[in-house]
């Protein structure tokens, strides 16, 4: 992916560095639930935790070392996904007569404060529709990379579309229906309720890469994309189960299967429509 022709995002904190690595929840269950959310992605941290940028290369106060290199290079691709994702959807909007209100996004070291309560890097990137943010520790590519066998740069562009999927998601009005639909119904139709937020999610980040390589020259290098596939395979609830238990079960998925996330990812690559997202008007997910 060649990011380099992106234009990098006003709209970014870096906080890392600034420390703040505690636990906020206990050991035992609450512990084990948040290892669970981060191999899932995407999940509301306030539903398990309680209620400017620094320059590249220095060492923010707190910081045990200067940041590297490498970690400079991933931030300011991160930057430059997220201003790519502003220009996607203020498109989009605009051509449906309205106007996209980006979303922040917050790197950090460890733990981080949220208006959903006390955010860690053991949950992985996350949206806070309290504070409109997407929580970013840098460090997470390098489990995509190596825990989750998912490398590249599409691979981790397509962890932030995922996360400013939410984001259009709570402009739209979709995860406010979704949350008050979720305190009417058991858990099991909760979790249905889940799968096709998360796989409209998917597609809207599908969304994202079929209109920046036509916004932006050289955007994908030959067959990149299935750098974003693999990245949706290893966080599907079905490999994800099989894999820390031994066993899959279905009516526990929140975030879809391996197949199923890379199959709306495609659509939403494929079709560059956001009307063919519509995962909660369909039966075949």
């Amino acid at each position: 992916m060649r990011w380099g022709g992106l234009r990098p995002s006003s709209n970014v904190e870096d906080r890392r560095g600034m420390g703040g690595g505690g636990m906020a929840i206990g050991g035992g269950i609450g512990t084990i639930v948040v290892a669970l959310i981060v191999m899932l992605l995407g999940g509301n941290p306030g539903d398990i935790i309680g209620g400017g940028g620094g320059q590249p290369g220095a060492a923010p106060p707190g910081s045990a070392e200067p940041r590297t290199a490498e970690e400079d290079t991933m931030a300011e691709m991160t930057r430059r996904v997220l201003g790519g994702t502003e220009d996607v959807w203020g498109a989009v909007f605009q051509k449906e007569g309205q106007t996209y209100e980006p979303a922040r996004l917050v790197m950090y070291t460890g733990g981080t404060s949220t208006a959903c309560g006390y955010g860690q890097a053991a949950m992985g990137p996350f949206y806070c529709p309290g504070d409109r943010t997407v929580y970013v520790d840098l460090a997470f590519y390098a489990d995509l990379r190596e825990r989750f066998g998912a490398p590249g740069d599409l691979a981790q562009a397509y962890v932030v579309a995922h996360e400013v999927g939410h984001h259009v998601q709570t402009l739209t009005g979709t995860s406010q229906q979704v949350n008050s639909a979720s305190q009417r119904v058991g858990r099991a139709e909760a979790n249905e309720l889940s799968v096709r937020q998360e796989l409209q999610a998917d597609c809207y980040a599908g969304l994202w890469v079929h209109h920046q390589s036509r916004m932006t020259q050289d955007f994908l290098e030959p067959n990149e994309v299935q750098e974003a596939l693999a990245a949706a395979a290893a966080i599907g609830d079905d490999r994800l189960q099989r894999e820390t238990q031994g066993r899959v079960v279905p009516e526990s998925f929140t975030h879809g299967t391996s197949e199923q996330r890379q199959r709306w990812f495609q659509r939403g690559y494929q079709s560059g429509d956001h009307n063919q997202c519509d995962t909660f008007n369909t039966n075949q997910l």
